[in-house]
């Protein structure tokens, strides 16, 4: 039986959610505040959390940053903090899906399956090599990004956008693309979060370098060209 923890400072949504997620065959525990949540989460073994952002004390944010220290359980967020910014906060902290206030039951739920479907998901592993643009070199094994040797700072939604667009050199993709390959099909936040993200990596990799690597194609999306 698969196990879920909420984390969630409103009893009554908490309790909600807890019996419909029991009645769909799931084994279920609560916390109603931040601190709590973590230390369950330290303390025991869950296949998901539900992790609410809007908390006493421990914000939500803080609780997945600190979770991520240690473990990559599956997290949704929940929250009634629907704008974009907040949504990119959540995923870039580590949050593997984003589902706002009220919602739907049923929603929930498919959004939990799909989670715990990208969990179970097996592959096997090919090692990738170094890959380059220019004077940017990327190592997906070290997870570093450098430019003239120089160690760059990237989020891991940063790192992974870049992988990708680097790993389809010559490729125009579209921007519903990287949206499903990045962030997941099932993400609500909109495709502008493909553009937050590249303007992150521009102020990053290009602008301080004087470079122009990632090449805008309007009105489809981007790429990365060997010249």
């Amino acid at each position: 039986m698969e196990s879920i923890l909420i984390i969630e400072d409103e009893e009554k949504i908490a309790r909600f959610t807890q019996l419909e997620l029991e009645y769909e065959g799931y084994h279920v525990e609560k916390a109603l505040n931040g601190r709590d949540g973590l230390e369950m989460v330290k303390q025991n073994a869950y296949d998901l959390i539900l992790l609410d952002v809007m908390l006493p004390g421990l914000n939500g944010i803080e609780v997945l940053r600190r979770i991520r220290q240690f473990s990559d359980i599956p997290v949704i967020l929940l929250t009634a903090r629907d704008t974009v910014i907040d949504k990119v906060t959540g995923l870039d902290s580590g949050a593997d899906d984003y589902i706002t206030k009220p919602f739907a039951i049923e929603e929930l739920l498919a959004r939990i399956r799909a989670t715990m479907r990208k969990k179970h998901t097996v592959s096997v592993p090919v090692a990738p090599q170094v890959l380059r643009v220019g004077p940017l070199h990327l190592d997906p094994i070290r997870r570093e990004a450098r430019i003239n040797q120089q160690l760059i700072d990237l989020t891991k939604r940063e790192f992974d956008l870049l992988q990708y667009l680097l790993e389809n050199k010559n490729i125009v993709l579209q921007r519903e693309i990287l949206l499903e390959k990045i962030w997941g099909y099932d993400f609500a936040g909109g495709s502008n979060a493909v553009d937050v993200y590249i303007r992150y990596l521009r102020a990053k990799i290009e602008d301080p370098f004087n470079l122009k690597l990632i090449q805008t194609v309007r009105g489809v999306g981007y790429v990365i060209r060997d010249e």
